[in-house]
């Protein structure tokens, strides 16, 4: 590297040039600044070299947008995510921290987005932000070859935590009362008009423990009248959903209810998933009944399961969760019901 040569500017003020060489493509490439003092002369050259046998091990620093690398990530990588992945990924585009180049992303912008974010979102939903913010860019350096210092992430992270800018999801322990769940039975069996016989649906999703997102996809093919099983196809996974097929047992009253069903078609419950969430939510709010899902249900029957003595590897075989300690977040036993 040559040392800065001290010159005079067209205005006549002094200043320091200083020349960086590099290759580009087998080319000799020679690039210089000027500085008003030498030791900036100096420093700069140092931060340019560190910065040129970076490129030459990673490849050089991307200057496209944060926001065109998120839509090559969804282009190539997110078809096989499930709709909540997918909408948490499409909106970080919706932001400012978008509309930056990923070269300029810094720790600072990274606390300065979650800040503004907070004043609407909770935290544990900020933090998906930046987790999916930092899978993001590190897929893609890899996949395009750009170079990125994934470490001011961490830096980011140390603030965002001890500020609690960020938080991880709350577990929930819900359970209908048995009074709530009189309530919406008495709801839903005087809606006859309905197509959507949301008290079978509510009723069966307790006694399988089923998703709402698989008991719609249940098919009549999959099951076996002998041995009472079905098959969730595609169920869910932290690692691998497409093809990801597994058979469950059906309790005594689930099997009923499927029974009960008309054979038209191949699925047992041709209902849109959105549409069952959305009247379950409709008649919690006409109930006045606060604080319960479509997906609490899930936890009652997981919980009733070991009320009635099944061991935990026995309930995993009607609820299919993967491991057992993520089977116990589901389980809420009541000191009144032992």
């Amino acid at each position: 590297m040559s040392k800065p040569t001290k010159i005079k500017n067209k205005d006549g003020k002094t200043v320091y040039r200083i020349f960086v060489n590099r290759t580009v493509d087998g080319v000799p490439v020679r690039e210089s600044r000027r500085f008003s003092t030498r030791q900036l002369a100096i420093d700069w050259a140092d931060k340019r070299k560190r910065e040129i046998e970076r490129s030459e091990i990673y490849g050089d620093e991307s200057v496209e947008t944060i926001a065109a690398i998120i839509e090559r990530y969804q282009a190539q990588f997110a078809h096989g995510f499930g709709r909540t992945k997918n909408y948490d990924i499409a909106r970080l585009l919706k932001y400012d921290i978008a509309k930056l180049q990923v070269k300029k992303l810094t720790a600072k912008a990274i606390i300065a987005h979650c800040i503004e974010r907070n004043k609407k979102a909770k935290p544990q939903t900020v933090a998906n932000d930046v987790i999916w913010l930092r899978t993001i860019i590190r897929t893609m350096s890899h996949v395009e070859g750009f170079d990125f210092d994934m470490g001011i992430f961490d830096k980011a992270s140390t603030v965002l935590q001890s500020e609690k800018l960020v938080g991880k999801s709350k577990r929930r322990n819900r359970r209908p009362t048995k009074k709530e769940l009189w309530q919406l039975s008495r709801y839903f069996g005087k809606n006859k008009r309905s197509r959507v016989p949301m008290l079978h649906l509510m009723w069966f999703a307790v006694y399988s423990c089923r998703r709402v997102s698989e008991i719609t996809r249940l098919e009549w093919a999959d099951n076996d009248d002998d041995k009472q099983t079905g098959m969730v196809r595609d169920a869910k996974d932290p690692r691998k959903k497409e093809g990801n097929h597994r058979r469950f047992k059906y309790t005594a009253s689930a099997w009923k209810i499927v029974l009960r069903q008309p054979k038209e078609g191949n699925l047992i419950f041709p209902y849109n998933s959105k549409t069952i969430s959305t009247l379950f939510a409709r008649a919690c709010h006409i109930l006045e009944i606060n604080g319960l899902d479509f997906h609490d249900l899930r936890h009652e029957g997981a919980s009733r399961l070991f009320e009635a003595g099944y061991r935990i590897e026995q309930v995993q075989m009607f609820t299919l969760h993967e491991s057992w300690e993520t089977l116990r977040r589901y389980t809420h036993l009541r000191p009144e019901d032992l």
